[in-house]
This record gives structure tokens, C-alpha cells and sequence, in this order.
């Protein structure tokens, strides 16, 4: 799979149907030996469905372990993060 295969997916989670962004504008966390660890999403307003609120205005991170991801579907990418200390960096 290509990384511009990824490009536009939403992210959603499994776990709540929480939306939590779209891999366009997400970072990879990308091993010495080239393997995928994790996508890091990075919002200003928080995460719809996840900790915080629309008002906030710091930017918070959502790291999503690469072994997280359940499907990788033609428009989206189902994840199943259970827990807020699974999400927080």
C-alpha cells in the first residue's frame, strides 16, 4: 500500500463511532526499518467524540498505534482505541 493510498481516508473509531480526522493531515510515524508504527492527528479544537471540547483552542495530539487499525476501507480507516491513555501523547 501507498502512503498516497491513505491520503483523504477518515479515521474513525470503533470503539465509540467517534469521527477523529482524515489521514491528509496526519503525520507517520515511520521505524528505522521502514515499518508504520503509528498516525499522529493534531488538532486545535479537539477531537470530535474524544477529550476536550470545540471552544479549546491548544492543540492536542492523538497518537494511533499502527496495530489499532482493524480496516482500511476505500474512503475510511476503522481503529479500535479503547482507552484515553491509548489516545493521549
Amino acid at each position: 500500500m501507498l502512503l498516497s493510498d491513505l491520503a483523504g481516508k477518515e479515521i474513525i473509531n470503533l470503539y465509540d463511532g467517534a469521527k477523529l480526522g482524515l489521514v491528509g493531515d496526519a503525520d507517520l510515524d515511520i521505524s528505522l526499518n521502514g515499518s508504520v508504527e503509528s498516525i499522529i492527528l493534531t488538532s486545535r479544537g479537539g477531537f470530535s467524540g474524544f477529550w476536550g471540547s470545540r471552544g479549546d483552542r491548544e492543540r492536542e495530539t492523538l497518537v494511533i498505534p499502527w496495530q489499532t487499525i482493524k480496516k482500511i476501507g476505500s474512503e475510511v480507516i476503522i481503529i479500535d482505541l479503547q482507552s484515553r491513555s491509548e489516545r493521549m501523547r
